[in-house]
């Protein structure tokens, strides 16, 4: 029986498993790769600390710190993809997808979220070579270049907004008429002179030879197909939180992200936490999910020494 079940190995999870380590709270980290979303980026500008570095590179450096603390307090299981998360008679029982169960008095729900991907020919083949899903880790990689954003909700045109600060121009594509996203952030990113909107419009297909070099898609209105010439194309079209696991034990919103109290991280079901981005924290990024693994990994530290 450990102390603390530790799910997903992205920034949340290590830096929960770094903590737990230096509590001395003995604890199993279950993970199907170290990482998270950003291992897929070339370039991450924003992580604190760091001026630049690969995905790759941080995915090791969250390794690394893992294996230098961890000792014989934290156990990493790596590979594994949890199936399962339910109460036990002594805490709760969490199970793999190779049929592998797990113990503990607590759980830290770190599972983060895939990203909604852009399902039409050309996407997955240059993805990483001009299809981008992190206006954050990419976008200064595009300075001075046309790029288009696809999605029209808030993060689609909070993402123009990022870009606008350094591309040439910003098309933003909607397959709907009107928007979703909040209309001062629409007005604020349409005042830009080098921002573009093309409303009720479908993307057919991404054009390229090594690196994109153009957007296929076909006006709604019309029927008419149409293409423009971009270098980069930032889809924001959502994400799916991984939960599935945990619907039955925990409070989840209407996406599926799993309802947290701010302060501490708990979730409605006592002795479960969850952090990062399978949550309903209203901003993702890597630097704020390691804080929500640091918080959440306090509170449960206090919540396992009283008992």
């Amino acid at each position: 029986m450990h102390d603390l079940i530790i799910i997903g190995g992205g920034p949340a999870g290590i830096a929960a498993g770094v903590y737990a380590a230096r509590k001395r709270l003995k604890a199993v980290l279950i993970t199907e790769e170290i990482g998270g979303q950003s291992t897929v980026s070339d370039g991450i500008e924003n992580w604190i600390g760091t001026t630049k570095i690969s995905g790759t590179d941080l995915a090791k450096s969250f390794a690394d710190h893992l294996d230098a603390v961890r000792d014989d307090v934290i156990t990493l299981v790596a590979g594994e993809r949890i199936t399962s998360l339910e109460k036990s008679k002594d805490g709760f029982l969490a199970r793999t997808k190779t049929g592998k169960e797990f113990s503990a008095r607590a759980a830290l729900i770190a599972s983060g979220a895939s990203r909604r991907k852009l399902d039409i020919p050309g996407a997955e083949r240059f993805e990483h070579k001009g299809v981008t899903y992190c206006a954050s880790c990419d976008g200064p990689l595009f300075a001075d270049q046309d790029v288009a954003v696809v999605g029209g909700g808030n993060a689609g045109f909070e993402t123009a907004l990022q870009l606008l600060a350094y591309a040439k121009s910003v098309t933003l594509f909607h397959r709907h008429k009107e928007f979703k996203a909040d209309p001062v952030t629409i007005e604020k990113a349409c005042a830009h002179q080098n921002m573009h909107v093309v409303r009720h419009a479908e993307p057919l297909e991404v054009k390229g030879d090594q690196f994109v070099t153009g957007l296929t898609y076909k006006d709604k209105d019309s029927g008419e197909t149409k293409s423009l010439a971009v270098s980069g194309i930032f889809v924001e079209a959502g994400v799916i939180p991984n939960t599935e696991f945990a619907s039955g034990l925990v409070e989840l919103d209407a996406v599926g992200r799993i309802k947290t109290d701010p302060r501490n991280q708990r979730t409605n079901t006592e002795g479960v936490w969850a952090a990062g981005d399978c949550t309903d924290e209203l901003y993702h990024q890597n630097n704020i999910a390691a804080g929500d693994g640091v918080k959440a990994l306090e509170d449960i530290y206090l919540w396992v020494k009283k008992r």
